[in-house]
């Protein structure tokens, strides 16, 4: 397929475009509308989920100290970035036929495509943290500082943010082959990030396959000891609990990636037609589900996160408890004052 931007193209309202961008666009109006709906919905609660994750850490002094949880942090944030600039991109293409300039168009194609990827770069790094957790628990805060966290958690975003943004930075089919998935997108950078996020789905894989075993060695062990109190038990509990999240974020992040990344490849290797690129429209909301789905795990696991949100909750009853104390005294004084100044007058 040919597909090029022309600067010196006539119809520049439309975004200067010379090649068939209705090839891309591929939706009847029934599916239209259920793309619509669908990403309106599970893109308001994916946003309001990872915000409140967010506030949750970064509102418990505790909690936003602990590298573990700066990790989750990095993955709320990206997943609350992804369903923005997912859902206004993806509606704005495929229900509203938006054809943007040229370099808009990159720029928000590399904006969708660093926050998922930073999602799960978020992902290795918290499998990561895990991993030193479980196999170095002596000198885990020696190894793993809150300065370190952050120095790692720059360099994955701005890694994320170079790969994403090739393409705005020169890297497209003008001239050559386009991606029949992507406009302006080469097959050779598409293969590119395709072997990117593979490594580091392998990385993942091979830190969580430790976690996992070394959660069932502690769980054999407190099976083993749980008669007894011995000193460091209740850190092994909290290992074992993290451990099992993560195989559960896991298994849904093989779920919902497996047929996206799939249907990629397979593009690669031949021609598409418009039944599977319909069929590719649907399955990339699947990202948008994966980012969903993440807070919800974190908040039925994390026993910390969800001590904080009681401690809001907590909180908030009892500054609302305190403004109606305080408007029912002032109530009360208003009335005592108004009595005794009729009595005055009588």
């Amino acid at each position: 397929m040919e597909g090029c931007w022309n600067s010196g193209a006539t119809n520049a309202s439309h975004g200067d475009l010379t090649f068939n961008v209705q090839d891309y666009m591929v939706l009847d109006l029934p599916q239209k509308t259920a793309i619509a709906v669908l990403c309106s919905l599970l893109g308001v609660l994916c946003a309001l989920e990872n915000a409140i994750v967010l506030f949750l850490i970064f509102s418990s002094p505790r909690l936003r100290r602990k590298p573990s949880y700066l990790f989750i942090s990095s993955l709320a944030g990206a997943d609350f970035l992804a369903s923005l600039f997912f859902v206004i991109s993806f509606v704005n293409f495929h229900v509203f036929h938006q054809e943007d300039s040229r370099n808009i168009f990159l720029l928000k194609l590399g904006g969708v495509t660093m926050t998922f990827t930073g999602s799960v770069g978020s992902l290795l790094l918290t499998a990561i943290d895990r991993y030193l957790c479980l196999r170095h628990p002596a000198k885990y805060k020696v190894l793993l500082t809150r300065g370190r966290a952050l120095v790692t958690l720059t360099a994955m975003w701005a890694i994320s943010a170079m790969v994403s943004y090739l393409p705005f930075m020169g890297w497209t089919c003008c001239p050559g082959t386009c991606s029949e998935l992507f406009p302006l997108i080469p097959n050779d950078y598409l293969l590119s990030w395709i072997i990117f996020i593979a490594i580091l789905f392998v990385a993942i894989f091979y830190t969580y396959a430790y976690v996992l075993w070394k959660a069932h060695q502690h769980t054999s062990t407190l099976a083993m000891y749980q008669q007894k109190r011995l000193a460091g038990m209740s850190r092994m509990r909290l290992d074992v609990r993290l451990a099992k999240t993560l195989g559960v974020v896991l298994m849904v992040l093989v779920l919902c990636w497996l047929p996206v990344l799939a249907l990629m490849v397979y593009s690669l290797a031949a021609h598409l037609n418009e039944h599977i690129k319909k069929v590719f429209a649907f399955c990339s909301m699947l990202c948008l589900i994966n980012s969903m789905v993440n807070p919800i795990i974190y908040a039925l696991r994390s026993r910390e996160i969800r001590a904080s949100a009681k401690n809001c909750l907590t909180r908030w009853k009892n500054m609302l408890r305190g403004t109606r104390t305080d408007s029912m005294e002032d109530a009360q004084k208003s009335s005592v004052t108004e009595t005794e100044g009729e009595i005055k007058v009588t």
